[in-house]
């Protein structure tokens, strides 16, 4: 069963959450929601 998850901020927790979820087939990242940055910005934070 495939889990949605979505990011509200991109800050320490949001990038931590992210990390944790990028290698488990069971979780579907769908939106992270950043305002203090474009996707070039937290491509580089990634």
């Amino acid at each position: 069963m495939t889990i949605k998850v979505g990011i509200n901020g991109f800050g320490r927790m949001g990038r931590l959450g992210l990390r944790a979820g990028w290698d488990k087939p069971d979780d579907e990242i769908v939106r992270i929601n950043e305002v203090a940055t474009d996707a070039t910005g937290s491509a580089h934070l990634t």
